[in-house]
């Protein structure tokens, strides 16, 4: 399973910045202003070696009473979740009482415990960290998160920490040399009471899950095999994922983290949503996290028989509004109840892998660049072009797409999503997100490092 990093420490500094550069996302909101993180933030993530589940917490200001209880509350219940805690504190107003006690109280949760310095940008490591050598804690990091410094050695620090299990291992090496050929791995994900059981028990064909009309029924992942069309299955019902502000008894604490765990170790995943509901901020997060992820989705309004057809046009209006952004999985309305129209979700989960997992060669991802640029072309930069060369496959599920050339630093964001679609249609990759990562080749004018002149000078004699 994914090991869970929770950050915690007191306001303002720089938990929710160091969240953001964890998961490469802007996902929680960051300003100057202490007390900004009220809720628990979960984010999947991956610098050093392996990927993780990040959680942000708000800052803990020693009181017990009023809304500064109820942060420290969610707080706390991410350290009771985690594997291991960050104590964040501020380097440039040096250690504070208010540290000391967050420490002390750490110290006694058990948990694996690493202080991290940040704010240490143009200062001497050495010096900024002399004064929280009291703390007394074995693990102690510097870093400026605003600007990824050290966050990488950081994070390779904190994992060697917590090794794999002989069992988690094997585990982990099986799923990595998993082919097309093997068992798809298909979580369901979705809010409290959307029908997910349900339409796992469609798919099964028996009542294996519970399933009733009070959220909050299933508690925990749930892995099940089946076979359908000659197609090997491992189905994932998971725990119902609420409002984090929502998540208040103690049994569903961990709900969240065990969805997003089911969503790294899927290949597919459904994505459930209940159309007389409609569709909430909820529902857009946990799509962000799914494409964050990587994986392959598929969208499944359910509950869409009997409804009114003026309710039905409000719901496809607000998919319109809402997930807009969403241009590259299949949306089916269903009935998991009755069964309407969940044959064609199982097909478009096949379509999602199918495509997620395909090999594509280099000759026909160049050509496709070639004629993507002779479309159109990328803008200028200071009066010169961006020159994109060539193409190839960088790795599948997702499918990553290198394309190696010059000034790729100056690729725009909406450049790299033009190319993007203009592979998924070409390639009928739909289901999966498709990642374009750029790389610069060698440059013939930059003169190498061992003093090897620009072409058509003279060397340096005695070379």
């Amino acid at each position: 399973m994914l090991p869970v990093i929770a950050l915690v420490g007191r306001p303002n500094v720089g938990k929710s910045t160091l969240f953001n550069s964890l998961t490469r996302t802007r996902n929680a909101l960051v300003a100057d202003m202490p007390g900004l993180t009220r809720d628990r933030q979960y984010g999947l993530g991956q610098r050093g070696p392996r990927p993780y589940v990040v959680v942000d917490t708000g800052g803990l200001t020693g009181e017990d009473e009023g809304l500064n209880g109820l942060v420290a509350r969610q707080a706390w219940r991410a350290i009771e979740e985690a594997d291991a805690v960050l104590l964040l504190v501020d380097g440039r107003a040096g250690l504070t009482a208010a540290d000391e006690d967050i420490a002390s109280q750490l110290r006694r949760a058990g948990k694996p415990l690493h202080l991290v310095i940040n704010k240490a940008e143009h200062r001497d490591p050495d010096l900024l960290s002399a004064d929280f050598h009291r703390l007394g804690l074995d693990h102690l990091h510097v870093i400026a998160a605003v600007h990824n410094q050290g966050v990488e050695t950081l994070m390779e620090e904190v994992l060697a920490t917590r090794p794999l299990d002989p069992e988690e291992e094997e585990k982990e090496e099986e799923e990595t040399s998993a082919g097309p050929e093997d068992v798809i791995r298909l979580a369901v994900i979705g809010r409290p009471n959307v029908g997910k059981s349900t339409l796992v028990n469609r798919l099964l064909g028996e009542e294996r899950m519970l399933a009733c009309d009070m959220p909050g029924t299933t508690r925990d992942s749930v892995a099940v095999s089946f076979e359908r069309d000659g197609q090997r299955y491992l189905l994932m019902d998971t725990a119902g994922v609420r409002r984090r502000s929502r998540v208040s008894e103690v049994v569903e604490k961990f709900s969240v983290i065990k969805a997003l765990q089911a969503v790294d170790r899927s290949h597919v995943v459904v994505l459930v949503l209940d159309a007389r509901q409609g569709i909430s901020d909820q529902d857009a997060s946990l799509l962000g996290l799914i494409l964050d992820s990587g994986r392959a989705l598929a969208l499944a309004i359910n509950k869409w028989d009997h409804l009114d057809p003026d309710i039905r046009a409000n719901v496809k209006r607000e998919l319109d509004r809402r997930l807009g952004f969403l241009d590259c999985a299949r949306i089916h309305f269903i009935s998991a109840l009755h069964g309407t129209g969940v044959g064609e979700l199982l097909g478009s989960v096949r379509e999602a892998y199918t495509a997620a997992t395909r090999k594509l060669s280099t000759p026909e991802l160049t050509r496709i660049l070639e004629s993507a640029l002779a479309a159109h072309q990328p803008p200028l930069v200071h009066g010169h072009s961006i020159k994109l060369r060539y193409a190839h496959q960088g790795g599948q599920n997702p499918p990553l797409i290198v394309i190696h050339g010059n000034r790729i630093e100056h690729v725009p964001d909406a450049y790299r999503r033009y190319l993007a679609n203009v592979y998924r249609k070409r390639l009928d990759l739909w289901g999966t997100p498709v990642r374009i990562e750029f790389r610069s080749g060698e440059n013939p004018y930059q003169p190498a490092a061992t003093g090897r002149s620009r072409p058509g000078g003279r060397r340096k004699s005695g070379q």
